[in-house]
């Protein structure tokens, strides 16, 4: 039997793929050795162990960003962390590594290379983080989510997603996601939020908006985000369910006739699979890889997306309602996002990943 170590964590987008592989993995072998390697202070700690999944530990060793104190001593703390991995990859008599990006894969790459066991890569991003900018050059195989991503002998096998995502009939579960959030399974259905935490802008534009959406005949799935359920007043009116956090996100898009919100890669990457039309609006903090994340949706004709600075009520009304009234539109948009999903991620990744094995 194989024996799997799959190291990644610090966020979602690094430990969400992780899992899908690890799942994967053990639906087609159920003797196979499965381990994760994380951190105890990144998601992993929480989402690997409810999973199933056996997580192990090495010290967070973020690469310094100025010269201080920090950088100073990184190379000790960086070599203590490849030197745990080490002993984990002989202990255990690992086969093969899959790394996913965050702070423990640079130190794994390093080890399974010193150790001689094949690794490979996978990046959830077009704009790569600097552990698999780095571990792509000496890795065995190297899968990306999206088109563009530049790392070295790089393949797009798309973006692993949970199996009740991959696995969603959407059409089937409609009538119950209907149910759940007290809306009519018979009207259209416009999905909105801006991530786990929420986005102010977003949740501003559409508590505004509601009577337009409302005077399209449309209903209103909006989720806020848990810390700033204030920041939208709960509506009494049946076609309107405004909720904090959803758990069933898999119920939201069975649901979801058309999408708004951010362009993480999962996100984009789970609506593609599904054949949902979005309008995306990038989260305008950062390095600019939530617009790249979408861009390929967007040049297939799949999406629409939307600066964040441009969101505002009015913009609702002009370039997002319309598209409440052209449903032709829609169904093009949903062909195109087709196209270019991929429902089974996960087993073309760790098909590609194998390959190392010859």
């Amino acid at each position: 039997m194989t024996r799997y170590l799959l190291a990644g964590g610090g966020t979602a987008g690094h430990v969400s793929p992780l899992l899908a592989v690890a799942d994967r993995i053990r639906e087609r072998d159920p003797g196979a050795t499965v381990l994760v390697l994380g951190t105890e202070e990144g998601l992993e700690a929480r989402l690997v162990p409810q999973r199933g999944h056996e997580l192990r530990t090495i010290p967070r060793v973020p690469f310094p960003r100025r010269p201080d104190l920090h950088a100073a001593r990184f190379p000790a703390r960086f070599r203590r962390a490849v030197a745990l991995t080490r002993e984990l990859l002989r202990e255990e008599r690992i086969d093969l590594l899959i790394g996913f990006g965050g702070y423990v894969s640079a130190p794994a790459y390093v080890a399974a290379r010193r150790e001689r066991v094949p690794y490979a890569v996978h990046e959830a991003n077009v704009r790569p983080g600097l552990a698999n900018v780095w571990g792509a050059h000496r890795a065995a195989a190297v899968g990306t989510a999206f088109p563009g991503t530049p790392l070295r002998g790089a393949e797009v096998v798309g973006m692993p997603l949970r199996a009740e995502i991959a696995s969603l009939d959407r059409a089937a579960s409609r009538a119950e996601a209907a149910e759940i959030f007290g809306l009519d399974p018979h009207r259209p259905v416009l999905l909105v939020f801006g991530g786990s935490t929420g986005a102010r802008r977003i949740n501003d534009a559409f508590a505004a908006s509601w009577p337009a959406i409302a005077a399209a005949g449309w209903q209103l799935l909006h989720v806020t985000g848990e810390q700033k359920i204030d920041e939208v007043e709960a509506s009494s009116a049946d076609a309107r369910a405004v909720v904090p956090y959803v758990d069933r996100m898999d119920l939201a898009y069975a649901l979801a006739d058309l999408v708004v919100c951010r362009s993480g890669a999962a996100t984009v990457s789970e609506i593609s699979a599904l054949g949902i039309p979005a309008v995306y609006v990038p989260y305008a903090v950062g390095n600019g890889e939530q617009a790249l994340n979408a861009r390929a949706a967007v040049e297939a004709g799949g999406a629409v997306l939307l600066a964040d600075a441009d969101l505002t009520p009015d913009t609702v009304d002009e370039r997002i309602v319309p598209l409440l009234h052209d449903a032709d539109r829609r169904r093009h948009m949903s062909a195109a996002a087709s196209v270019l999903g991929v429902r089974d991620a996960a087993g073309r990744m760790l098909a590609l990943a194998e390959r190392a094995l010859g």
